[in-house]
């Protein structure tokens, strides 16, 4: 399928992937795990291109959740070097290009060298208006939700409110993704059919395509089937069929 196939008028504005798939990967193909997230890697890049080439305003990409902390020491040292590499590396001509980058997570428990290379793209690609690469690093769904309560709790300390005015958007405002649109298509590669404790607020409306390739091979056809499986859902937000075939 060729981007031609899509329609052009119902491009999601953000999708979000969990990228899954990359030590299976390396274990099929003979090699060592870290070789998996580095093939990863690229077919990250891929999709930014895609996503790019598509129209789609915002991308998330899963990169490393709170619970990846508890993988071998090795395994998190080498995808934390990865990491550094290629934000330094891929980053540079995508904000030639209009592209910024954010991230979401708990940035405080990365490597120095790490967050600072990061800190450092975001810095330089803040002013930039084209794709927004979102980079979900040391992230965890629950967590993210516990800290916008805090966040809450804390306001009320410093300055006491009415709080039967806390309302799904007040609460929104709290959360990592605050200036950013929920996605409206979530995208899982390696044939799990789970969402792993990613954007759990957020993807409640989301529709959700998983497909059996493994992140490092999910090319920008993929990408494209999975935009076009997309176009072909009804979306209802809760009304029946026939009140949005009459809104047509």
């Amino acid at each position: 399928m060729l981007k031609e196939d899509l329609d052009q008028n119902n491009i999601p504005k953000h999708v979000a992937v969990i990228m899954d798939g990359n030590g299976r990967w390396a274990e099929k193909h003979g090699k060592q795990r870290l070789e998996g997230h580095a093939q990863g890697a690229k077919a990250a890049r891929q999709a930014v291109e895609t996503a790019h080439k598509l129209g789609i305003q915002y991308i998330t990409l899963y990169a490393f959740s709170m619970e990846n902390w508890n993988r071998p020491e090795s395994e998190v040292s080498g995808l934390m070097s990865l990491l550094t590499s290629s934000i330094a590396c891929q980053f540079k001509d995508l904000i030639e290009n209009n592209v910024r980058l954010l991230t979401i997570g708990d940035n405080t428990l990365l490597p120095e060298n790490v967050r600072q290379e990061i800190e450092a793209v975001v810095k330089e690609s803040e002013k930039n208006t084209g794709l927004t690469v979102i980079i979900a690093l040391s992230y965890s769904g629950r967590y993210e939700i516990v800290q916008a309560t805090k966040n809450l709790l804390k306001k009320y300390a410093e300055k006491p409110f009415d709080i039967s005015q806390i309302d799904e958007k007040t609460f929104a405002e709290n959360l990592y993704t605050a200036q950013i649109p929920d996605p409206e298509l979530l995208i899982r590669t390696s044939g799990e059919f789970r969402i792993s404790n990613f954007l759990l607020w957020q993807i409640s409306y989301s529709e959700l395509y998983f497909t059996e390739k493994l992140w490092p091979d999910f090319s920008e056809e993929d990408f494209i089937n999975a935009v076009y499986d997309y176009q072909h859902r009804e979306r209802r937000f809760g009304k029946t069929s026939r009140q949005i075939n009459e809104k047509k």
